[in-house]
């Protein structure tokens, strides 16, 4: 992989890793536009070991609900009578949604490796979910909050959420559309969707690390896709929160169905192979 690769596979982890266009969809398809092997275990695991640059801006940006978080939950656990505090509630429920798709990860990372990497799987994932999010938008309430969250809906929420490991599915649309079907306000259930991808990709980027240095890849290219996916991840996670407070998820739902018929034709036609 060359430093410009390297630098073009960043930008795309960075812009679309929190947008709900799904980036290992984006990836996939980048990598084989430049005329990488996506299914070179090299660069599915550069790929995931990138991400640790979008989970670095996730936690500065989300610093604050991090923090709090984390403060209530230890006081819980030394103290009963702060066991009754929201935020320490929300701090359990929070470690319990992020369970499926870790266990997801973990038990499925030959498949998602491997079969799942077609770029048909990808074309399917982009319009079939997009048609997901145009129905939970539909069907929207946004009476909830935060506060009403219950360990049902939070593994409702992770069960989606783990479903993104299908390429063109999305974390944040797979977490968005399953808490906007529940009731939940759009931009509360966004953010959480978000901490409940902490673990989530750094799980992914510890199990891949020594893959994607020992490999083809090596570590110059992962250190500069993984800074660059940093620098644009932080703006993207900003923009996407401001978005979502203020408009529907539909316009991304456009996006994803012209993905993914374009990449239809081109497969259907030879431009592209699927693997």
């Amino acid at each position: 992989m060359t430093l410009l690769q390297a630098i073009i596979l960043g930008v795309v982890e960075g812009l679309t890793e929190f947008l709900p266009v799904s980036s290992t969809g984006h990836q996939t398809i980048v990598a084989k536009m430049m005329g990488l092997t996506i299914d070179d275990p090299s660069i599915t695991s550069f790929i995931a070991v990138i991400q640790v640059g979008a989970i670095a801006a996730l936690i500065i940006y989300l610093r604050k609900d991090i923090i709090r978080l984390a403060r209530a939950w230890f006081r819980g656990l030394f103290r009963a009578e702060h066991r009754a505090d929201i935020d320490h509630r929300l701090a359990w429920l929070t470690i319990a949604g992020s369970v499926p798709i870790v266990l997801a990860g973990v038990l499925g990372r030959d498949l998602i490796k491997g079969p799942l990497r077609s770029l048909w799987v990808v074309a399917i994932g982009l319009i079939v979910w997009g048609i997901v999010m145009w129905i939970a938008e539909g069907v929207a309430k946004q009476t909830r909050a935060e506060r009403d969250l219950t360990l049902r809906d939070v593994l409702i929420i992770g069960a989606a959420q783990a479903l993104a490991l299908i390429p063109g599915v999305s974390r944040s649309g797979a977490t968005i559309s399953a808490g906007l079907m529940l009731g939940y306000r759009r931009a509360e259930v966004t953010r959480l969707g978000f901490l409940l991808g902490i673990p989530a990709l750094a799980g992914a980027a510890v199990l891949e690390t020594p893959d994607a240095l020992s490999g083809g890849v090596g570590w110059v290219p992962t250190l500069v896709g993984t800074v660059v996916s940093f620098v644009v991840a932080y703006f993207s996670v900003a923009w996407m929160l401001r978005f979502v407070a203020r408009h529907t998820i539909r316009v991304f739902v456009w996006y994803r169905w012209a993905l993914g018929v374009g990449l239809v034709v081109a497969l259907s036609a030879g431009w592209l192979s699927a693997t």
